[in-house]
């Protein structure tokens, strides 16, 4: 796959989109290896337990995250809190608070292309 990078952006003047109920994304630069998005998450919203082919690694700049993996273990992210998750690694949170995250993805994921 050969996607046309986008090697700036700006979060004021990105699109942001509704990604599932509470769970808002915006898609900032990318190439065919790396894929970065800022992430905002309503108290109180969820992520189903699923899984994707890019690694995902991230920080939370605000909030507080509850994630969950598919083996039972959970861990707290907030402010200042970095995870990682591989390829293919099942995991899912719940919003404790209103959290503001950025996640870094390699490969790029298709499906967040604006």
């Amino acid at each position: 796959m050969h996607t046309k990078p986008k090697a700036r952006a700006d979060l004021a003047n990105g699109k942001t989109v509704e990604a599932m109920p509470g769970i808002f994304k915006t898609t900032l630069t990318y190439n065919d290896q790396l894929m970065l998005c800022h992430f905002l998450l309503k108290e109180g919203a969820s992520l189903p337990l699923h899984n994707h082919e890019a690694l995902q690694i991230g920080y939370v700049i605000r909030g507080k995250l509850k994630f969950i993996k598919k083996n039972g273990e959970s861990f707290i992210a907030g402010p200042g809190s970095g995870y990682l998750f591989e390829s293919n690694e099942y995991h899912g949170a719940e919003v404790l608070e209103e959290t503001e995250a950025i996640d870094v993805f390699n490969p790029l994921r298709p499906e967040y292309l604006d």
